[in-house]
């Protein structure tokens, strides 16, 4: 008998050619997106945001998001070079700080908010700018100010939700935000057999609030091997059954 066909619903973009080898392996992915991002592109953020260009600071970015606006709001300069020590998490956010201010510029990398707090402690800083969304997670400036540190926040994005029903069932849901977990229930109901997949603790926190399904936490902070690893989920459980 041919085996039945998995369907995952992906919260947020993925790369076309991993739905494509996805397919191959008898699993669909529908991508649905719950929460949309708008930069913050005030006179006020762009004062701040070439203040903070024009000396040396210790600057955070734990978001892609943050990096292409903080790059947005210095296109009017007329040199790249800043000099900034940068802390960021690792892949995605590495890879665009990369890109957009040179392997050179990081001064530490960590795979979670609270392993980047402990890289910032470890390093000999005392001031630290933070650029960020409007619903930042609490961990990392948290711990920075408990330790002292002076963490000042520039918000350069803000989260929206945009809450949908979904019409079809699903045998696993990938979240990659907390937001996006508070604006998918605000429409949608699960029954107790759909696998939810967390990209981290936090957003596994805040599904725990919603529903008492089975949850499973990724490894690393990575669209990529977060799909693999749900992949792999399916294809080890449809042996067993």
């Amino acid at each position: 008998m041919p085996q039945n066909r998995i369907n995952i619903l992906s919260t947020r973009d993925i790369d076309e050619a991993l739905i494509q080898d996805a397919l191959s392996k008898r699993i669909d992915i529908d991508v649905i997106s719950f929460i949309r991002t708008e930069p913050v592109l005030t006179s006020e953020t762009l004062n701040e945001i070439q203040n903070v260009s024009t000396q040396p600071a210790a600057v955070i970015f734990t978001s892609v998001n943050a990096v292409e606006v903080v790059a947005t709001g210095l296109e009017q300069r007329k040199t790249n070079s800043i000099g900034w020590k940068i802390f960021c998490i690792g892949y995605a956010t590495k890879q665009s700080v990369t890109k957009i201010f040179g392997e050179r510029s990081i001064e530490g990398v960590a795979l979670n908010a609270t392993g980047l707090a402990n890289v910032i402690l470890d390093a000999d800083v005392s001031e630290l700018i933070f650029f960020c969304g409007d619903q930042r997670r609490d961990e990392l400036p948290g711990l920075l100010k408990q330790n002292k540190l002076d963490v000042k926040e520039i918000v350069v994005y803000k989260t929206i939700a945009t809450p949908k029903k979904i019409g079809k069932k699903y045998d696993g849901i990938l979240f990659f935000s907390p937001s996006a977990v508070k604006s998918f229930f605000q429409e949608n109901k699960l029954d107790d057999q759909t696998i939810l997949f967390a990209i981290g603790n936090t957003t596994a926190s805040e599904l725990r609030k919603f529903s008492k399904n089975k949850i499973v936490i990724s490894d690393t902070p990575d669209g990529e091997p977060f799909l693999q690893k749900a992949i792999e989920f399916f294809q080890t459980n449809s042996i067993h059954h």
